[in-house]
């Protein structure tokens, strides 16, 4: 027997045919003599609409209430899901977040998780019962309803996972695991059997867009086995775990990208200790995170700075910036929002030479240019002109060996 959290996404209860759907698949868990717990999202688009809710009616909307809007998506398909499994025999449950409690900070529309006591739900799921949880939600230090931020339901399924101590938690998606790359852009990409932690944590934060960054963020903290797996096909999926379970680790993992990128470059800096504080705090004060970093120095005393942030917060980061023009001295701000990011990930390269060097020459024999280089212990990523994005991950998929032998690619 084995404690189960099972989390399914919006494509996964989008109707009430596909909560039928997962009230069956959460059935044969149980009939297997496991105990399970279940987090949802909101029903596909749901959320969608409520956001659009608060954003006609006030661009500038308070996030209390904002919040207390779209945690209803949740609400609704937890008593759907828990009268889905009562109709299959299955004694069954809605929770709101409220009520297990998931206790969050107070930062309404990204609020972070600080504590869930698992004990009701343990009681509860030792005794037969499956708890259906809404995810996304918590409740803050006044008492409010808070939400985790978008793709927060994953949060919330390992955060659930870690505290009723499960053996795994299962994500239902609409996709049967985590792949190389992209299998729309790379037809004979590969599905993992498994992935570390650090791995699916730098993948996530490139641009694989299987896992929400901070649950896996978690997940790698708390040491919870996650697994990926699809709502719709009874396939394997990939397992999300500690590295001292991958017996062979290979070089390059995967091949991620991310066109949600902006570049900014600020020509002809002072060339000064603490220019880069001058640039990059009313940036963080802003709420502006920068990713990329690149510095080039002049001959004459100054320097040109280029960095990139996402590409929702072009605007701000401009504004901020020109409005700390004079305190930071830059002649002139450039920006360009047509670029992409484009990584390479995997826990072998720590122990070998020369793999950023094939990236390099793997991209130059394309004739693609690279504008930015930023580099970690398991991951190498370029900045490049978004027209070569699919180019460049087929090239660098196949490069490192990853393509799937003709006929046997998991599509």
């Amino acid at each position: 027997m084995a404690r189960i959290v099972m989390k399914f996404g919006g494509t996964s209860v989008a109707d009430l045919d596909r909560i039928r759907n997962v009230a069956r698949r959460v059935k044969r868990e149980v009939e297997a003599g496991n105990e399970v717990a279940v987090v949802v999202s909101a029903m596909s688009g749901v959320t969608n609409q409520l956001v659009k809710y608060c954003t006609d009616l006030s661009p500038l909307h308070d996030a209390r209430e904002y919040d207390v809007v779209v945690a209803t998506g949740e609400q609704v398909t937890t008593g759907l899901t828990a009268i889905a499994l009562q109709a299959e025999g299955v004694d069954a449950r809605s929770w709101q977040g409220w009520q297990v409690p998931v206790r969050t900070d107070g930062a309404h529309g990204k609020a972070r998780v600080e504590e869930i006591d698992g004990s009701a739900l343990i009681e509860r799921m030792k005794a037969g019962q499956v708890p259906v949880i809404a995810g996304f939600q918590g409740i803050g230090p006044r008492e409010r309803i808070t939400t985790l931020g978008r793709g927060g339901s994953d949060l919330s399924a390992v955060a659930v996972a870690a505290a009723v101590k499960a053996d795994r938690c299962d994500i239902y998606t609409d996709v049967d695991g985590i792949y190389t790359t992209d299998p729309r852009i790379v037809p004979r990409a590969r599905k993992l059997e498994r992935v570390s932690f650090e791995e699916m944590l730098e993948l996530a934060s490139v641009g694989a867009k299987v896992l929400q960054t901070r649950s896996v963020e978690l997940a790698m903290k708390q040491k919870v086995r996650v697994q990926v797996l699809s709502s719709f096909e009874d396939k394997p999926g990939s397992l999300v775990v500690d590295e001292d379970e991958i017996v062979e680790q290979p070089v390059v993992t995967g091949v991620a990208y991310s066109r949600d990128e902006a570049k900014i470059t600020l020509r002809r800096l002072p060339d000064k200790p603490g220019i880069a504080a001058h640039v990059f705090g009313p940036l963080s004060a802003a709420n502006v995170n920068v990713d990329m970093i690149v510095q080039n120095l002049g001959a004459d005393g100054t320097t040109d700075m280029t960095f990139t942030v996402g590409k929702t917060d072009l605007p701000r980061a401009r504004e901020t910036l020109e409005n700390a023009r004079s305190s930071i001295g830059f002649d002139a701000i450039l920006t360009d929002p047509e670029v992409a990011k484009i990584s390479i990930v995997g826990i072998g390269m720590r122990s070998h030479a020369g793999v950023a060097a094939t990236m390099f020459n793997t991209l130059a024999e394309k004739g693609i240019n690279i504008q930015v280089i930023s580099t970690s212990e398991i991951k190498t990523s370029v900045l490049i002109g978004v027209e070569y994005t699919e180019l460049a991950v087929r090239a660098l998929h196949t490069a490192y060996g990853l393509d799937a032998p003709a006929g046997k690619a998991s599509a």
